[in-house]
């Protein structure tokens, strides 16, 4: 949260729209490289397989709380800001622990176009499909 950038008045509504709870709390952090928690072994293993880290994979966005992690030139429009702030509210709504567990587990049960987190964040994409 120190490093990131509050929302705008515009990101606000939408987050408001969108049903987070604590809008004021996200922050989006642009960064060379989208992090990931490769000191935990296990999920460092897990999304090695589920092809989210590896040699030559690009992360655009990331979600950890109220963080998004945005790469640095990626476009972060309207409906992909949607997107991930869905994210947000579904950590908001359980935990980061939960979301996290739930969502490598349906991934590997699923795939990434049909685990549950994803098809409600990809709803927000549709529904917030025009741009500001």
């Amino acid at each position: 949260m120190e490093s990131g950038t509050p929302l705008n008045a515009q990101e606000l509504f939408l987050a408001n729209d969108i049903g987070i709870q604590n809008p004021e709390k996200v922050r989006i952090a642009y960064v060379d490289e989208v992090p990931f928690p490769y000191e935990n072994f296990a999920l460092k293993i897990l999304g090695e397989a589920l092809g989210f880290i590896g040699e030559g994979i690009i992360n655009n966005a990331q979600v950890f709380g109220y963080s998004i992690y945005v790469r640095n030139g990626y476009e972060l429009n309207r409906p992909k800001l949607a997107h991930e702030l869905v994210h947000v509210l579904q950590i908001e709504r359980t935990s980061l622990d939960h979301v996290i567990t739930q969502h490598f587990s349906d991934l590997a049960e699923y795939g990434y176009d049909k685990a549950p987190l994803e098809v409600e964040a990809f709803k927000a994409n549709n529904e917030y499909a025009s741009d500001w």
